[in-house]
């Protein structure tokens, strides 16, 4: 090979690489909204296909209790999940979008209408997630109500975006979930600040194409990195526990096959006329759970292919305000207290739910007045606004 040549190929091979780096430093800065205010954080070294990094051990006891649903896991699990806060993530239910990826691995998730009359959800994971890098997806934007239940965990908030920053005059005040991520110090990790490999749009995530919003994929190893690097562990950079406030629901065993109830199905009708945003929650004896069907159909998790599942599923009744802007945002009240129908062992009990501020938390009550007890396992929390909309 001349000399000359060598000159060649050593040009193109760095011309190729500049112009890779600007047209990816470019995709990044018009992705996020070409924003100035916007930071992207450089890769933290966690692959979206990495193996779980341990393995638990069958013979070793599942004798710890997670906090947030009761579920057993081993002390191996338990001392990884101490030096983290629980992650709270916004997922979208858009019937194009679906199924979702991760969403099985939550140990709670909330289901409330976004605009347009179709659910969002948010996936609050924790206990169920230190073995491996979850994929969750699709991430969407943030919206008010979830902002007042995710305080409950003092947890990471992961979206894309939201409604209505603080100076935002076409956005009701009062549904300014931006504004209020900021003026009440979440763990915010909006994707606009998280750049690739910790989350990024995969258009070919699903076997059939869809708009570039139902395209965000995130993940959970990475998301948890990042929150490191900023200072948020089990404690924030103040080093205050994210459980200092916090109170456990009250937990307990499965009963016995005879103690099991017959009340086999729970339909949810979020908004008449949408139907494929319809729920049906289908009780399994068998496995005293519940499965999820969505739009009529079984409700899939698309990185494990297995149906969606719930030990518990609450129905909590509240008022929900709206279209209260141009944009068609909607308001929940979360604050306060209510009626509430709670599923579980095949039978329904008839309570209430009381919420005494932003930062407490939500709580379940049976018709004497105590606190309702879940059996071990996820817990699906359904907000609507009225009991004609449920039948079972």
């Amino acid at each position: 090979m001349t000399k000359q040549k060598l000159v060649y190929i050593l040009s193109g091979l760095g011309l190729y690489f500049i112009v890779t780096g600007l047209s990816f430093a470019g995709f990044s800065f018009f992705a996020k909204g070409n924003s100035s205010a916007q930071v992207v954080t450089s890769p933290v070294g966690v692959s979206p296909g990495v193996k779980p990094k341990y393995k638990v051990d069958p013979s070793v006891p599942r004798d710890q209790v997670c906090p947030l649903d009761g579920e057993m896991y081993t002390k191996q699990e338990k001392d990884i999940w101490d030096t983290r806060r629980p992650l709270a993530v916004m997922i979208e239910n858009s019937e194009e979008a679906r199924p979702q990826s991760g969403i099985s691995r939550a140990d709670i998730v909330y289901e409330a209408l976004a605009e347009g009359w179709i659910t969002r959800f948010m996936a609050v994971f924790y206990c169920n997630t230190p073995m491996e890098n979850i994929t969750v997806a699709p991430v969407r934007s943030a919206r008010t109500y979830f902002v007042d239940w995710v305080s409950e965990y003092d947890a990471l908030y992961n979206h894309v975006g939201g409604a209505g920053m603080c100076d935002d005059d076409t956005v009701d005040t009062r549904a300014k979930a931006l504004c209020q991520i900021r003026q009440f110090g979440i763990k915010d990790m909006d994707q606009f600040g998280i750049g690739f490999p910790d989350c990024y749009r995969n258009p070919d995530r699903l076997d059939h194409p869809v708009a570039t919003e139902h395209t965000m994929v995130c993940f959970s190893e990475n998301l948890y990195k990042i929150a490191s690097n900023r200072g948020w562990t089990n404690v924030d950079e103040n080093g205050v526990s994210w459980d200092k406030n916090f109170t456990e629901w009250s937990f307990k065993d499965d009963p016995s096959a005879a103690d099991l109830g017959t009340v086999t199905k729970v339909k949810l009708v979020f908004a008449p006329g949408y139907d494929k945003y319809d729920v049906m929650w289908q009780y399994d004896k068998a496995t005293n759970s519940y499965k999820r069907f969505n739009g009529g159909v079984p409700h899939i998790d698309l990185e494990n292919k297995q149906q969606l599942t719930a030990k518990n599923v609450v129905v909590q009744l509240t008022k929900l305000t709206g279209p209260v802007d141009e944009h068609g945002h909607l308001l929940y009240t979360t604050i306060g207290s209510g009626k509430a129908l709670i599923f579980q062992d095949g039978k329904v009990v008839v309570g209430t739910w009381s919420k005494k501020s932003r930062v407490s938390r939500t709580m379940f009550y049976g018709p004497n007045g105590k606190q309702v007890s879940f059996t071990r396992g996820p817990i699906w929390i359904e907000v609507l606004p009225s009991e004609q909309q449920v039948t079972y």
